[in-house]
């Protein structure tokens, strides 16, 4: 052995069931460790306090099939590195669509679930999944990595995932023996646009034409448009929310994934990073769109409505979200999983990431030939989607 292999310091991995165990100052130093400026943190949903909101809320936990299984990575009495771990009994609230795979797996007499994912519950948004303080990304993801291997291992579990994690980290686990995955969204990009109006010159005239109209008939709805954020937002706007977000999580999902408690909690301690989208009629709260605010992105995450408007659901989930992204200088916006139709919005397709690790070799090899003509097929349906979407050809090459 080297005297450099035999001077390397040890790291120590820790399982925590619960984030309570974890220093919120530990925590965030190693997910967040930009907001020592004194400004928002670029990815707030793996902060300690939103993770808290969920577990604290029910979301997560005893029942609901994400148990926490939080890690963390120590160096000489200090946490360097930390992952929202899940043992995970279906694979519902995820985005990242595994389904065949379980049902391969089961057909051929194996155990699919549980499984283990480092995630953000029921977000399909893109962020850093192994959070480490500056200076240890290499050890920490290495050391994340191995222990969430090795506890599967130790346990006899089928899998190991990493969902929406970010390109670089995409890239660095595959260099460590995960196998990567490339799925698409889409994402609208801010070119320093400084009102909507710029950013309709950049379209086609008959894209111009039909964004103009969408928004006329969304605004003669017959009430008013606003937007709350921080103190601003009131327990009647989160009452008025919740039944908008049962009522699309009933037909969408079968069961709401968040809790009201969860929305409780919100108003308590994540309003500052909340911007509701509320339309109101006739002294009634109709229709609602509920983002999460970043430092550069704006991520949009429900939606519902009591009463169905021509278009209102474009204004308030679209719209109004990149109304809010030019005022603030943020540079994009999420606007979540799927849907082709916000392309002639202005929401260009985007490579997404995420790392997977099975148990079974032959099955492993299998996976990995999948993954390769699925990146192949994504990648070829981006080019295309792009060259359909709204922008004047001549631009085209700069939104790619």
């Amino acid at each position: 052995m080297s005297d450099a292999a035999e001077d390397a310091p040890t790291i120590g991995i820790n399982m925590h069931s619960s984030i309570t165990q974890i220093a919120a100052e530990d925590w965030d130093a190693c997910a967040c460790p930009e907001v020592a400026d004194g400004r928002r943190a670029y990815d707030p949903f793996t902060t300690h306090r939103f993770i808290k909101a969920f577990e604290d809320s029910g979301s997560v936990g005893a029942g609901t099939g994400w148990d926490p299984r939080y890690l963390t990575a120590e160096m000489d009495g200090q946490i360097i590195a930390c992952a929202p771990l899940y043992a995970k009994s279906h694979s519902q609230g995820e985005y990242i669509f595994d389904h065949n795979w379980a049902h391969a797996w089961e057909r051929a007499g194996g155990r699919y679930y549980p499984k283990l994912q480092i995630a953000v519950p029921f977000t399909p948004a893109t962020g850093r999944r192994f959070l480490t303080r500056p200076g240890f990304e290499v050890e920490g993801i290495s050391a994340l990595t191995q222990g969430a291997i090795q506890v599967a291992s130790d346990n006899g579990l089928s899998s190991f995932h990493v969902t929406f994690c970010t390109e670089a980290e995409a890239i660095a686990g595959e260099q460590i023996g995960l196998m990567r995955r490339r799925t698409q969204q889409y994402h609208w990009e801010n070119r320093d646009y400084d009102s909507f109006d710029a950013f309709l010159r950049d379209l086609s005239s008959r894209k111009r034409k039909n964004i103009r109209k969408e928004r006329d008939r969304a605004q003669a709805f017959g009430g008013t448009i606003h937007q709350f954020t921080g103190d601003d937002i009131q327990p009647e706007h989160w009452d008025a929310f919740w039944d908008f977000y049962q009522d699309t999580g009933a037909r969408k999902w079968g069961t709401p994934y968040l809790t009201r408690k969860f929305f409780h909690l919100a108003q308590k301690r994540l309003r500052d990073d909340i911007l509701l989208v509320l339309a109101e009629r006739d002294g009634e709260w109709v229709a609602g769109a509920m983002n999460v605010i970043g430092r550069d992105t704006l991520y949009g995450r429900y939606w519902g409505c009591t009463e169905d408007h021509p278009c209102l659901h474009f204004e308030l989930c679209y719209y109004q979200a990149m109304d809010f992204a030019i005022a603030h200088g943020q540079t994009r916006v999420e606007a979540g999983a799927q849907g082709e139709h916000k392309l002639s919005r202005g929401y260009l397709p985007v490579y997404t990431h995420s790392l997977h690790w099975m148990a079974d070799p032959g099955f492993s090899d299998a996976v990995a030939r999948y993954l390769e003509a699925e990146a192949e097929a994504v990648g070829q349906d981006i080019e295309v989607l792009t060259q359909y979407g709204p922008f004047r050809k001549g631009d085209i090459e700069d939104h790619e």
